[in-house]
């Protein structure tokens, strides 16, 4: 009996006969020889089917199939450098599953509005293939490194009668004969899940609606957000530093023919290792003003500002110590300074802006109650959170890192739409 195997194990069967199920990619003709490019989902390898070597039926199935049609086909491995993956198919035999109708995405170019619409069918092409393998492999990184340290995943529901970052952008539902609302995050959950059991962390989908075009922008993204018990922010910021130097050599070893297929210069990427630069806000805005933004203290930064302040470092960089006026009301002000808060943002080099913000939060009971009340919240929904605050509050820090900037930057992607399986954006729910 002939073995299946997936071809990203192809190399372990050289000589050997084995079976492969999948997809043609691709298919040029030689005559009397039919080269097959196949995709099984984990890899391509090219099939070569020689008229004089096969039965006919063989070569005549070979012949008919079309772009994406799915096949069965056996065959001998052999080593060939010039092949796509290393090595090459001699098929002896061939069973067509499905002859696919004319496919709509072919070489040629296609614009992205079409191909967004076909978003199901664009996944298998190599670029979106590649993109995707990485992205699962952040995810895998980010579980294995925060198992190493001992934290707990906590699941933050998705709906809740509250905000976190504001209700300007909050997608509302009904809920029964209530109103309730997507979550813009699960921070506040894991705050209370910290206080349980030390060091937490969710990862799950947040959804902000914010009516915005730019290529930083999704309405629905995946976040990860730990929650750390008795940590300053000094102690967050270390954490973010090892984080995210973890994600970027994880996929350094693991993704390197996916980052060969996107065209990424990994030489940017080795950069990324701990220590990274921390600037203060009052630099930045400086910094700023001096390179022609017309930002005053007091304001945010936006995005054309955190290119610029990216562009002079080659590592992701801190800033921090923003004015408390322009954060959530959960960030703890500076004991010292309390016009700012213990708080930063870490953007990524190379233009890609904000891929983590987070801080210190309020453990004070009447700081935080004063806060919510300043900012106009429904204190009734908060209780539960203020809570926290009576029975044993310690001083607690976490932060939230956004998975498809982190993809976009690591692939050098130019648009967030492509580092997530099925984007929603502005003009955009299907498919």
């Amino acid at each position: 009996m002939v073995e299946q195997v997936y071809l990203k194990h192809i190399g372990q069967h050289v000589g050997s006969e084995v079976e492969i199920r999948g997809w043609l990619y691709n298919k040029r003709s030689s005559g009397k020889i039919l080269f097959l490019i196949i995709r099984d989902g984990t890899d391509l390898i090219q099939g070569v089917v020689v008229k004089s070597e096969v039965p006919q039926e063989v070569f005549e199935g070979a012949k008919r199939l079309t772009q994406e049609s799915s096949l069965i086909v056996r065959g001998v491995v052999r080593e060939e450098p010039r092949a796509v993956s290393g090595y090459e198919l001699a098929v002896t035999d061939l069973e067509i599953v499905q002859l696919a109708e004319e496919y709509p995405i072919t070489p040629k170019e296609h614009g992205v509005e079409y191909l967004l619409d076909r978003r199901h069918l664009w996944l298998r092409s190599r670029k979106q293939h590649a993109i995707m393998l990485v992205r699962n492999e952040l995810i895998k990184a980010t579980r294995k490194f925060f198992d190493e340290r001992d934290f707990v995943l906590i699941d933050a529901p998705i709906l809740t009668p509250a905000s976190v970052e504001g209700t300007t952008t909050l997608f509302e539902t009904d809920y029964f004969d209530d109103k309730a609302y997507l979550s813009q995050s699960g921070q506040l959950y894991m705050e209370a899940a910290a206080m349980a059991f030390g060091k937490v962390y969710c990862f799950g989908p947040t959804f902000r609606a914010e009516k915005s075009k730019t290529r930083r922008h999704l309405m629905e993204f995946w976040m990860i957000e730990p929650e750390m018990a008795f940590y300053d922010q000094e102690d967050n910021m270390k954490l973010q530093e090892e984080y995210v130097s973890y994600l970027v050599q994880h996929v350094l070893e693991h993704c390197q023919k996916e980052l060969a297929v996107l065209e990424r210069d990994i030489t940017k990427l080795e950069k990324v290792v701990p220590p990274f630069p921390r600037l203060s806000y009052d630099q930045a805005v400086e910094m700023l003003q001096k390179n022609g933004s017309d930002i005053q203290w007091g304001e945010d930064l936006g995005a054309p500002d955190e290119t610029i302040i990216a562009n002079h470092f080659d590592k992701p960089v801190f800033i921090y110590g923003f004015p408390t006026e322009i954060k959530a009301f959960y960030f703890k002000p500076d004991p010292q300074r309390p016009e700012i808060v213990l708080g930063s943002d870490l953007l990524a080099p190379e233009g890609y802006g904000e891929i983590i913000g987070g801080g210190e939060r309020i453990a004070d009971l009447d700081l935080i109650v004063q806060r919510i009340r300043e900012h106009n919240l429904p204190e009734e929904h908060y209780q539960w959170y203020i809570d926290l605050r009576k029975y044993g509050s310690v001083p607690h820090s976490g932060f939230g890192l956004g998975l498809e900037r982190t993809v976009a930057w690591i692939c050098g992607l130019a648009h967030l739409r492509e580092a997530i399986p099925f984007p929603r954006m502005l003009n955009r729910i299907y498919p």
